[in-house]
């Protein structure tokens, strides 16, 4: 059981949760999104276009989305390997989304732009402006659950509302009493929960709170120099419109 956060915490609190929210324009969710087909195994994305993309990339694709067991995607760090086992059941169009990002080479040489290391405890990252206002240029459905909670080593999609997930996402390096309103899609290792610890250790700007959010620019340099695909037993083919679909677009974590 959570304990109930005391009032000078929930203040704190309540300016992680600006930190986690995002800016820009929202795009019309269709009725039908969320909706997968028949086959349990695979599930229909939908993103929509919103904003512009602070880099140029394709629109994930939508069909034959996997929905069954892992992928595992490592972060290049200035500090050290940070590797991400990513669940397809769980959150599908999540996964699929930073998987066509990474193949695009999206979050190559990036810093994480955002730390909060009180109230909660994590580094957000994702946006190649490294100001917290970049996206994709598309938006997509949240996969939370009312169960959802953010203990150390949890990874999330940040956000500016309802269904307006982008690009951004933290990284959690301590256990976080954040509400359920924030898209879990993966999980760190230890030793990965460790790296994102001592980066964090070094500290931060404070430059969010003055504006009403809380944290800042971490004191680390926070880069990730590459993200690289591992290949899990289980790996289900890759669709074949991820590298064939439309236009590109921007996001909202965070920042987009």
């Amino acid at each position: 059981m959570i304990a109930q956060p005391t009032r000078s915490r929930a203040l704190a609190l309540a300016g992680v949760l600006a930190v986690l929210s995002v800016t820009g324009g929202c795009g019309t969710i269709p009725d039908s999104f969320g909706k997968g087909p028949l086959d349990p195994a695979v599930e229909t994305c939908e993103y929509v276009e919103s904003g512009q993309a602070a880099r140029p990339v394709r629109l994930p694709p939508t069909d034959n989305v996997p929905r069954t067991g892992s992928v595992t995607f490592v972060l290049k760090m200035t500090e050290g390997d940070v590797t991400i086992t990513m669940d397809r059941e769980k959150a599908p169009c999540t996964v699929n989304s930073f998987r066509s990002l990474a193949e695009q080479g999206y979050f190559d040489r990036t810093r994480c732009h955002r730390l909060v290391d009180s109230g909660a405890f994590f580094l957000q990252c994702g946006d190649p402006t490294g100001k917290g206002d970049g996206g994709p240029g598309y938006q997509f459905d949240d996969e939370t659950d009312p169960s959802d909670t953010y203990p150390a080593g949890t990874v999330a999609m940040a956000n500016g509302g309802v269904n307006s997930n982008g690009s951004q996402f933290f990284l959690v390096y301590d256990d976080s009493e954040l509400p359920p309103n924030y898209t879990v899609f993966g999980k760190m290792d230890q030793p990965s929960t460790d790296v994102v610890a001592r980066m964090s250790a070094e500290g931060e700007d404070g430059r969010y709170r003055a504006s009403g959010g809380g944290g800042g620019r971490p004191n680390n340099p926070s880069e990730i120099i590459s993200v690289v695909e591992e290949q899990p037993a289980d790996l289900s083919p890759t669709p074949e419109s991820s590298r064939s679909n439309g236009p590109t677009p921007s996001d909202t974590p965070s920042g987009r």
